[in-house]
């Protein structure tokens, strides 16, 4: 069997943006998940913090972490993009962060919903820290894409 060759590097081994020139748009779309694990009394704190609602923060700052992905992952190539979702839900272990991100264009939007899931988790932390240092960001992953050369991916099962 080849040994499938990395996009991201020329022959020559020396790291290189992919050239996407000659690819068509078509409608891409992907969502990441991210989990922030806290205590029961900061949950019930959040309501009342002083900083403001974490949840609304940490939506807008996905959303903008979203629109910057090119700017921090060196390989990614800016995408235009049409539509960027991040919804939180509280459960008794802490909040479920689910970034969903799309656009009609050349390349997908996996790295962009990563970033958003990834930064929305940051902004519940720094928002909850005074409460507790010991909050823990885990299982931050793709859920699923569509569209593109690659195809439709759904994550099925957890590595652990």
């Amino acid at each position: 069997m080849a040994k499938k060759k990395l996009s991201h590097y020329d022959d020559a081994g020396r790291a290189r943006m992919v050239d996407v020139s000659a690819k068509r748009k078509t409608v891409r779309e992907a969502e990441a998940s991210a989990l922030v694990l806290m205590s029961p009394k900061v949950l019930r704190a959040l309501p009342s913090n002083p900083k403001g609602d974490p949840l609304e923060v940490a939506r807008t700052a996905g959303i903008l972490a979203a629109k910057r992905t090119s700017e921090l992952i060196p390989m990614c190539h800016q995408v235009p993009l049409a539509h960027v979702e991040i919804a939180l839900d509280l459960s008794e272990k802490g909040i479920r962060i689910a970034a969903t991100v799309s656009t009609t264009a050349v390349t997908g939007v996996e790295m962009e919903a990563l970033v958003a899931a990834s930064v929305a988790a940051l902004t519940v932390y720094d928002m909850t820290k005074a409460l507790d240092k010991g909050i823990e960001i885990q299982d931050v992953y793709l859920v699923e894409k569509t569209g593109g050369k690659s195809g439709d991916y759904r994550r099925r099962k957890k590595f652990r």
